[in-house]
């Protein structure tokens, strides 16, 4: 079926993100005085969201679970140091811009569907001059339920008015793929985000989001 709208994850896909959120962490485990991390150890914790990524890095472990009122209160720090420097030195990822001005050439519908938390991922994408391109934006606690749980993808459909098969998901992690096959769509993953998806099945692995443009006009070609 032709593609008729794209979702975009945001860290790791659009832009990259990760040394702020490094600085964040970080500065929240000074809080309550443990020592820094490492940047790479700290991006191995990256892709569940916001609340994952604290009990993370507040055990510096990916499977820890920190304590219910030490995990709450390392949530309200994290998210004070992130929003003070949210922007500092994230950018998009080279060809990021080119290929969502393509993408729209095509007059496709654009959204955002991260797992992110709503209320830093709207501000990002306007401080990084991302924001016109998007007809919709989702966090990660925009609804009940975030990736991999097909809703946020099909809450997508449903305000585009489109089946899911003729929705495109552009992530860089097993979190786009498997709300993408949960929800009956096509996926592509990017190869440069922050997890190794080179062993994850899907319509493709590319190296821009440019390259996603060809797959959309064959996409359409073979419908």
């Amino acid at each position: 079926m032709p593609i008729q709208a794209i979702a975009l994850d945001l860290d790791g896909t659009l832009l990259d993100t990760i040394a702020d959120l490094a600085s964040a962490a970080n500065a929240m485990r000074a809080d309550f005085q443990l020592p820094e991390l490492a940047q790479a150890r700290l991006e191995s914790f990256v892709g569940g969201g916001m609340a994952q990524l604290v009990h993370r890095a507040l055990t510096d472990d990916r499977n820890g679970q920190a304590h219910p009122e030490l995990h709450e209160a390392g949530v309200a720090a994290f998210c004070q140091h992130y929003e003070r420097m949210l922007a500092d030195t994230t950018q998009p990822y080279p060809g990021v811009r080119t290929g969502l001005d393509a993408l729209q050439a095509l007059g496709l519908k654009l959204a955002v569907v991260t797992n992110k938390p709503y209320r830093f991922s709207l501000p990002l994408l306007e401080r990084t001059g991302l924001a016109h391109y998007f007809d919709l934006v989702l966090g990660g606690d925009s609804l009940a339920q975030k990736k991999p749980h097909p809703l946020p993808l099909l809450h997508t459909c449903a305000q585009f008015g489109i089946a899911p098969a003729t929705l495109l998901m552009i992530g860089d992690s097993h979190f786009d793929r498997d709300a993408a096959v949960n929800a009956g769509a096509p996926c592509l993953l990017l190869r440069y985000g922050y997890e190794d998806v080179s062993g994850l099945a899907c319509n493709g692995h590319i190296d821009s989001l440019v390259e996603a443009v060809e797959f959309v006009k064959n996409a359409d070609s073979l419908s």
